[in-house]
């Protein structure tokens, strides 16, 4: 699994660089859970570089949601590009999961 990891005012932003799918989904869960665990006030997950999620991708950002949520930290998606973002929307998590148009969105966010 291709990502980027940084840690930007206490926020750890992941940035995964490739289709997010069943091939990649448990190395995908391990960065991200460390990206939980090594943040201060949130989680932000930028998918502008990816153009592909399976359902193994998104049951990996519930179980993160969840971890954040126990760590008492915000967890938000960024970047998500059209294709991606209509997954979330068909599978209801848009409506689950706090969602911001970029970066900068998603680092103000609550």
């Amino acid at each position: 699994m291709k990502a980027d990891l940084e840690l930007i005012k206490g926020a750890m932003i992941v940035t995964p660089r490739e289709r997010v799918d069943s091939a990649v989904a448990p190395a995908f869960e391990l960065i991200a859970m460390d990206a939980v665990h090594r943040a201060r006030k949130r989680v932000v997950i930028d998918f502008s570089a990816v153009d592909y999620i399976s359902s193994a991708g998104l049951r990996v950002m519930l179980v993160v949601a969840k971890e954040s949520r126990a760590c008492n930290l915000a967890f938000v998606l960024c970047g998500l590009r059209p294709d991606v973002l209509k997954v979330f929307e068909t599978t209801g998590l848009a409506g689950l999961l706090s969602i911001a148009s970029d970066r900068s969105a998603a680092l103000r966010s609550a």
